[in-house]
């Protein structure tokens, strides 16, 4: 894209200007992948070269240039170097090369800087078609934001957050205009999929806003979490309809960590693409809201498609939030609260695979299967050469090999951030994750010599987050009002889990007590109540902006709480009752507080009825 306007930071003149490429709008990405988990923080996804420790595919990118000289900016990071001590200088796991019409700059790049930079790539000769290829070098995780292309040879790009984002938005499309839905739904996690069904098949509207291409959030291909919970109890057996046919059919596979087909994406996505009133908008951000001028509702929101960078408004009568994080609530300014210290961490779940075919491999094909499984050394990792952690079996010396998975070696308590911004730090917790597991597989590979015939299958980089935000509303439930089995005229959520906090695993913390990365749960005394306990409904809606509902992990409970009502068949049920209190507000021209205050018997028939079969109008 050739601009003809100045942008910040470079005088008009008779240069051309900047020529920006995002590396998310790349023609083809190769076997990099899309990463969007902090944009808020970066104002930008980027390309990550996740390949496991193999060097992924090249991306790829073609587009029409000024002929002449120009100095090639990339916009990225050393993400080791939070823990590259200068005792412990290392080559960074994150090195790729840029390459330009197939040659290579003479900078590598990952390698510069803790945070995101513009890193000088040198001045290089364009033709008038020029194509952009990122070469992975390692297969760790190099990342990759965007390149820049300026004819000014003394310029240099704006660092600061401010400036790069104003930079940003002259090269966006413009901004595209969405007629009025009923309700927007923001977040396509459990929690937000089965709301904006059962919404929909009560006649609503419903735009269904998603930042990822695949629906179901920890519980999609992507992250890998088998949904907890029970649902359709007495006296609501009719609660949770919507949540089991969007769950998979429990099955033996079905558990954390499995194949992705376990986890089954394409269910969710018939379900709502067999719904007329519902419009799915995926790989959607909402980075931005309106409020109305008292500040009290939300207009609309602002969603920012993370390839191309457009951004689209989406005004709405109600809006829910269920990113997890609180994303539209914070954005509007509603009460929440967070756990600053001390509170649950994230995960990035693993598994593992035997490339031998049969229970009794020939020994060539063992000798070969070893060496397509070897795993380079991870000296950047975390050294757990001489530690103990789960899947770790120092009893065993007996090499594995055939149809051995044992798959649950990457479970749910690879856990870090328990202590740090769940929101802020939330790339470091990541990448902390990361270096657990590369540091777990080259000690089980490379210094206890075990499963030498089974490689890394999979490794999650989009993280499963437990604990953030958490929007206050009209009820505040806490772990109090579950062991004492406080009732609620409104209850209306079947809350069956543990009150389970996670916490670091003491038994894993030696050399690792500054930051902990295995995580232990609640036991004992505490740890249960009479179930099911029914969640109020006046902990869905905000009780500072009139017309959003929230369902999901930021509900409003405090963080123990919290423990027992973020398990995804909870929050799937959360979303069917803010579905029918939505339906009740278009009815009543209403808002979410009339519900509880003038028309909770309205509600409590709807919950009598379900919402299990599509009578969408």
């Amino acid at each position: 894209m050739l601009l003809t306007v100045c942008l910040i930071g470079l005088a008009c003149s008779a240069a051309a200007p900047p020529v920006l490429i995002e590396a998310e709008a790349f023609d083809d990405t190769g076997g990099w992948v899309i990463d969007q988990q902090f944009m808020d923080l970066m104002g930008s996804p980027y390309l990550l070269a996740h390949g496991l420790g193999s060097p992924v595919e090249n991306a790829e990118h073609t587009l029409a240039t000024e002929p002449g000289q120009v100095r090639a900016w990339v916009r990225t990071r050393n993400w080791i170097a939070p823990w590259n001590t200068p005792e412990k200088t290392l080559p960074p796991p994150g090195r790729f090369q840029v390459l330009i019409d197939g040659v290579p700059l003479d900078v590598m790049f990952g390698t510069n800087g803790e945070p995101w930079l513009w890193h000088d790539g040198g001045v290089v000769e364009l033709g008038d078609s020029t194509t952009i290829g990122l070469r992975d070098l390692t297969g760790f995780d190099g990342r990759c934001d965007a390149i820049l292309l300026s004819a000014d040879l003394s310029w240099h790009p704006p660092d600061d957050p401010a400036d790069l984002a104003e930079f940003r938005n002259a090269y966006r499309p413009p901004r595209e205009e969405m007629e009025s839905f009923d309700l927007v739904v923001v977040g396509g996690g459990t929690a937000g999929t089965c709301a904006a069904i059962t919404a929909a098949r009560l006649g609503l509207s419903v735009a269904l806003v998603q930042n990822r291409p695949v629906l179901g959030g920890n519980s999609s291909s992507e992250v890998r979490v088998w949904p907890q919970g029970h649902v359709q109890l007495a006296p609501w057996p009719n609660i949770g309809d919507v949540v089991m046919q969007v769950i998979p059919a429990k099955g033996p596979q079905s558990k954390n960590a499995q194949d992705g087909a376990v986890f089954d994406d394409t269910r969710k996505q018939r379900l709502v693409d067999a719904e007329q009133n519902i419009t799915l908008l995926l790989n959607q951000h909402v980075n931005g809201v309106e409020l109305s001028g008292d500040q009290k509702q939300v207009v609309a929101v602002i969603a920012q498609n993370i390839r191309t960078g457009a951004r689209t408004r989406i005004p709405a009568t109600l809006f829910l939030d269920s990113t997890g994080d609180a994303c539209v609530g914070a954005l509007a300014g509603a009460d929440f609260d967070i756990t600053e210290t001390g509170h649950m961490g994230a995960s990035n779940l693993w598994n593992i695979q035997c490339l031998c075919k049969d229970k009794e491999p020939l020994a060539a094909d063992l000798e070969q299967a070893c060496e397509d499984a070897s795993f380079p050394r991870c000296p950047w990792a975390l050294d757990l050469g001489d530690k103990p952690f789960p899947g770790r079996d120092w009893g065993s010396t007996e090499a594995q090999t055939g149809e051995t998975n044992p798959i649950s070696i990457g479970n749910w308590y690879w856990e870090n951030g328990f202590d740090r911004d769940s929101l802020a730090d939330m790339e470091r917790i990541r990448d902390y994750n990361l270096r657990a597991i590369f540091g777990a597989w080259d000690a089980i590979k490379n210094v206890d010599g075990r499963y030498p015939a089974h490689r890394l299958n999979w490794v999650a980089y989009i993280a499963g987050k437990r604990e953030s935000r958490r929007l206050l509303g009209d009820v505040i439930l806490t772990a109090e009002n579950l062991r004492d089995g406080t009732v609620f005229s409104d209850g209306c959520v079947p809350c069956t889990w543990g009150i389970d906090t996670h916490f670091p695993n003491p038994k894993y913390m030696k050399g690792f007590e500054d930051e902990p990365f295995i995580a232990d749960f609640t036991h004992g005394e505490g740890y249960v109540y009479d179930g099911p306990y029914w969640i109020p409904y006046r902990c869905l809606y905000s009780r500072s902006i009139d017309n959003l509902f929230m369902a999901g992990r930021n509900i409003s409970v405090t963080h123990e709480a919290l423990g027992a009502v973020r398990v995804m068949k909870t929050t799937g049920c959360m979303g069917e009752i803010v579905g029918m209190a939505a339906s009740i507000c278009r009815e009543q021209e209403c808002l979410p507080r009339d519900v509880h205050d003038q028309h909770l018997a309205a509600l409590k028939e709807m919950m009598a009825t379900g919402a299990g079969s599509s009578r969408g109008q």
